[in-house]
């Protein structure tokens, strides 16, 4: 399963949040998804805290994919957090963070909701994405990097020079 703009809309991105720790940045999130998707706020607060305890969703290179499972979700949802500096991620490891990517995914996840997270996690894991997602000002741009990855972009541009030619 791919991200679409049903599962990521576009205002489900948020740059340059200013929080100081991940309970304050569990809460915006929380407090995001109510305001966008009609999910109750604490519920995703506290189904982010239940994973977390689980072990840390931080993958390193300041990147985070909280996520969580939430009983009367019919849909996946996700949001896109930039930091405006890293906060510590796991207390045991000091590892910081300031790329959060945020899922919710239904009680019954199926293997395509696990699939969704694995892509997100590959998506997460290259270093040009997490250039552009640490130093772009355009949150439209963001959006369109999230949902079709860092080839989309250059394909674009290659078919433009032909064009040009």
């Amino acid at each position: 399963m791919n991200l679409s703009s049903r599962i990521l809309p576009p205002g489900n991105i948020v740059l340059d949040l200013a929080a100081t720790s991940k309970k304050r940045a569990f809460e915006h999130a929380g407090l995001l998804f109510e305001n966008n998707q009609g999910v109750a706020r604490m519920s995703v607060f506290h189904s982010l805290l239940a994973r977390e305890r689980l072990g840390s969703t931080a993958l390193g290179h300041e990147v985070a994919i909280p996520h969580g499972r939430l009983k009367d979700l019919r849909e996946p949802h996700a949001a896109f957090i930039r930091l405006a500096a890293p906060i510590r991620f796991d207390a045991n490891d000091g590892r910081t963070a300031r790329l959060l990517f945020f899922l919710l995914i239904p009680e019954a996840a199926t293997q395509m909701h696990l699939d969704l997270l694995a892509s997100i996690a590959r998506l997460m894991s290259d270093a040009d994405v997490r250039q552009v997602l640490t130093q772009s000002t355009d949150s439209t741009a963001i959006h369109q990097l999230l949902l079709n990855g860092p080839h989309a972009q250059s394909t674009e541009h290659a078919d433009h020079s032909r064009a040009d030619s």
